[in-house]
Order: C-alpha cells, then structure tokens, then sequence
C-alpha cells in the first residue's frame, strides 16, 4: 500500500511538472524551427527532400530530448554536471585521434551509422560545469584570483582543442559563452578587462599561428572586392541577396540569387540571406523579433530561478545561443569575418540542431524547478 502511494506520489509529481513546462516559450522554438522548415523546402526548390524532411525528424527527436531533460531534477544536473563535462571532452579528445575530416577540418566523430560534432555539445556541458563550480563560490571566494584558475582550464582546454580542429568561430564561441558564465557568477569588469588586454596585445602572435585560409577570411572580410570569384564570392554573392529582397521580398521561392545558385551553402550558414531575398527586411526582423523573444523569456527564467545553479545555467545557455544568431547575421551581412557557424533552429545541421534543444531543455528545467533551494554542495532545502 505504500509502495502504491510511493508510485502516485511520483507520477503526480511528474504530472505537475508537465503542466509547470513553459509552453510560451516551446511554442516560440517550434515556430522558429518551423520557418527552418519552410526555407529548407525553399533551398531545395519545392521539395522537401534533400534537407526539410531530415531536418523535421532530427527537431522531432530533439523535442523528445527538450522535454525529457527539462522534467529531470535539477538537482541531477548539478550532480553530474562535471561527469557531462568530462565525457564531452573525451568525445572532443576522439577527434584529435580519430576523427572524420570534411571540408578540410577534423570536426567530427564517427559513431555507428551516424556522426557528431563533439564541439557543439562541450558548449552546454561547459555551461553545466562552471555553473556547477561558482555555484558553491561566494562572492568573497570570487574576488580571489586564485579561485579562478579551476573555470578557466575548464574553458581553456575545450578551446584549444577546438581551436586544433581547425574551428576558430566555435573556439570564440566557447570562450564567449564561458565568460558570460563568469560574469553573471559575480567576476569583476575589471578582470575581463585585463583578459581583453592581454588578447589584442597578442594579436600580433596569434595572427602568426593562423591557417592561410583563416587569414584569406579575415582579408576577405576587411576587402571582399579584392577576389570576387575566389575567396569574397560567398559574402558578395550574400550582399547582393540580401539588397535585391527590398522591404517585403521577392516572395517564397522566387529569390533568384539562391535558386539559380549564386548564393553558396543556402541551406546552412547562408540561410538567413535566402529568407531575406524571400521575405525582404519585414521577414528578417520578424525572425529577428521571435529570436528577441526567445532570449527575453530565457533571461525572464534565469531571474526568477531561486538557486544559483538554475541562474547561471540558464544565462550560460541564452548568451550562447543569442552569440549562434548574432554571429551567424552579422557574418552573412558583412559585419564579421565567414566562420561557419549556423543560425539555431534554421540551419541544416543535425548536432547543432540537437545542442540548441537540450540547451532550451535546460533552461525549461530550471524554470520548472526555480523554487528549488539548493545549498552549495547541492542539496534541496
């Protein structure tokens, strides 16, 4: 009999986090994804194959993880924050050793019949592991330099062994995303200053170490005009979609700049300029509005979260995500160097499809859980 009271109490615990899910914000992603879905079909000319179709079974398998890593206590997260993290770098450590190349990098890990970018993922197990180092930390304990050295090999060593792949745009990335996480810990300004100084002092040394084609990238991006055919074709070709959409577009699939194939890899880091050529400037901003609120509902939970962890997690994820869509725009409009990275829920990609949901799925989490009070060796309370 109590062994059956046991087992109601836990289904109507889960039954009360289901309903404590933000639904606002899980129809907001489907939306996003869903115009994902429409340009997909758009790249591929009226047709859903080769990209559309794949792409809505890997959201639908994401969904599944969202939901499931959301209803897990967030309790368990902190618990086995630092394993995550170290089987991420372990999956990252593979590709030193053993992984895929394709485009001239070696980004990727072969597992059975499919493959992932362990690179991807060590962004939200990053997340979950310095949330789980400051947690325990007071702002005394912050203020001493001595107690930064720990987050700072946690982040230092992902990045350089990203920055081996080659991926210099995912490296930046990860030490982005990881300072936010040190700056919504309590890490005075003055530190990051100090970090930033350093940086542009090493420029110089650090241009020396960078592949040619890092460097043309770069030089493209100061001068495109210098090679319009060679290595400034994709942003020019990308300028000029996005100036012949106008205001309101040249409407779905009539975009003339991607369908007679002027415009390079539409489907992935390109894709936004294809839904500008379409939609013209209203169609940017719209997705630009329902990115705003995405990151304004994520930035509502971390405010509201009760515990530090839930706090820093969900702020370590929303910076990173908005940093995928700052990036991703401002590179195809010029504004930045060509690095690579896709634009969330839109681009064609199945591991950055799956890192951007379980990154909502936790910060979903720590909105079912903010009443949660945890103490710093993470026990409710």
């Amino acid at each position: 009999m109590i062994a059956g009271n046991d087992r109601n109490a836990s289904q109507l615990t889960l039954t009360r986090k289901i309903w404590q899910i933000n639904w606002s914000l899980v129809l907001l992603i489907v939306l996003v994804a869903g115009i994902g879905f429409a340009m997909l079909y758009s790249a591929a000319n009226g047709s859903f194959t080769p990209w559309a179709s794949a792409q809505m079974i890997r959201f639908g398998v994401g969904l599944v993880i969202m939901i499931g890593i959301a209803l897990i206590d967030i309790r368990i997260w902190l618990r086995y924050a630092y394993t995550i993290y170290g089987l991420t770098l372990i999956l990252l450590l593979g590709v030193e050793f053993a992984g895929v190349v394709k485009g001239g990098a070696k980004r990727w890990v072969e597992l059975g019949f499919f493959q992932i970018q362990p690179s991807e993922f060590i962004k939200i197990a990053l997340v979950l592991a310095l949330a789980r180092y400051f947690h325990r930390l007071n702002i005394e304990d912050i203020s001493n330099p001595i107690t930064l050295i720990t987050p700072l090999a946690l982040v230092g060593v992902p990045f350089a062994l990203v920055l081996r792949q080659p991926d210099l745009g995912t490296a930046l990335l990860i030490l982005m995303g990881g300072g936010a996480v040190f700056f919504a810990a309590g890490v005075r300004l003055w530190k990051f200053a100090l970090v930033v100084a350093a940086g542009a002092t090493a420029v110089p040394v650090a241009w020396t170490f960078l592949h040619s084609y890092q460097k043309d990238r770069i030089l493209t991006f100061l001068t495109p005009e210098r090679d319009p055919l060679g290595a400034g074709y994709h942003i020019l070709q990308s300028k000029i979609a996005l100036g012949s959409g106008g205001v309101f577009g040249r409407g779905f699939m009539q975009g003339t700049q991607s369908h007679l194939s002027f415009l390079p890899e539409k489907q992935t880091d390109f894709i936004f300029t294809m839904l500008a050529e379409e939609f013209g400037l209203a169609g940017g901003l719209a997705l630009l509005c329902l990115y705003t609120l995405l990151c304004l509902y994520s930035v509502a939970i971390a405010l509201r979260s009760s515990n530090h962890f839930g706090r820093l997690v969900a702020i370590g994820v929303t910076f990173t995500f908005f940093l995928f869509v700052f990036i991703n725009i401002a590179m195809v409009m010029g504004l930045l160097p060509v690095v690579g990275l896709p634009l969330p829920l839109i681009s064609y990609g199945g591991t950055a499809m799956l890192t951007v949901m379980a990154g909502f799925g936790l910060v979903i989490c720590v909105y079912i859980h903010r009443d949660v009070r945890m103490g710093r060796s993470g026990e409710g309370r």
